[in-house]
Formats: C-alpha cells, sequence, structure tokens
C-alpha cells in the first residue's frame, strides 16, 4: 500500500486507530525530501499491514509545528498511538528497514512503564 496523505482532519484518527504508522514530514522543494520519497514508498509496498503518511509542510505548517517539525524530512513512527521514533534527515533503505523491524518488535507498554519508572526515579525525593 503506498503512502496516504495525512492533514489535520485525519492525522490523530489515523495515529490512535493504527497499530502502527509511520508519518513522513516533507516539502516539494526539499531536495533531500525528494531523494527519500522512493525509499519510503518502497517500504510502504514491502510492508501492507503497516499505515505510511505523508505530510506537506507547506500545506499543514500548523500540523509540523504542532509535532515540532524543525527540519525536513522529518521520519516519526508510532506504535498503538505513541510517538516510539522521531529524527530529521533522510534515512537510506537498509535504516529505514531496520527501524521497521524494531517498531514492530516495541514493546510500548513496558517502554511506558520503564519511561515512568525512570521520571519517577528522577524526582529527588530521594524514593528513587
Amino acid at each position: 500500500m503506498s503512502a496516504i496523505e495525512l492533514g489535520a482532519e485525519n492525522f490523530e484518527r489515523t495515529i490512535t486507530e493504527n497499530e502502527i504508522v509511520l508519518v513522513d514530514f516533507w516539502a516539494s522543494w526539499c531536495g533531500p525530501c525528494r531523494q527519500f520519497a522512493p525509499v519510503y514508498e518502497a517500504a510502504s509496498e514491502a510492508n501492507p499491514d503497516l499505515v505510511f503518511g505523508s505530510i506537506n509542510t507547506e500545506t499543514e505548517q500548523q500540523l509540523a509545528a504542532a509535532a515540532k517539525v524543525t527540519s525536513i524530512p522529518t521520519l516519526m513512527a508510532f506504535k498503538d498511538g505513541s510517538l516510539v521514533f522521531s529524527q530529521p534527515g533522510a534515512m537510506p533503505a537498509p535504516a529505514l528497514d531496520q527501524l521497521i523491524a524494531a517498531v514492530r518488535e516495541l514493546d510500548v507498554e513496558k517502554a511506558r512503564a520503564e519511561a515512568q519508572a525512570g521520571q519517577q526515579g528522577q524526582s529527588g525525593d530521594g524514593t528513587a
């Protein structure tokens, strides 16, 4: 399945209603974005069980700002509604394949619990 266009009207619903969603923030004037596009499209075709979305930062400036995108392309990965990866820059195909495998294997509930335990340990109240 090829990448779908995401915007303010369907972004949150897409993230929450699908197990794994990859999102590419791009712009037509961006050279690295154009280089990454065929890599991203090939990954979407090779992984039809995942949702691949694309956000044009020119037409969705508020959404890009809300997502704290400061450089494009930026690739984000969501699993079970949680942001689990965010990185600017064009990614080569092998790295994207590794990312997809890592997101598939990630136990989001365990990661949330570990993050919460880490935050409690850093509270400075001596209960660490």
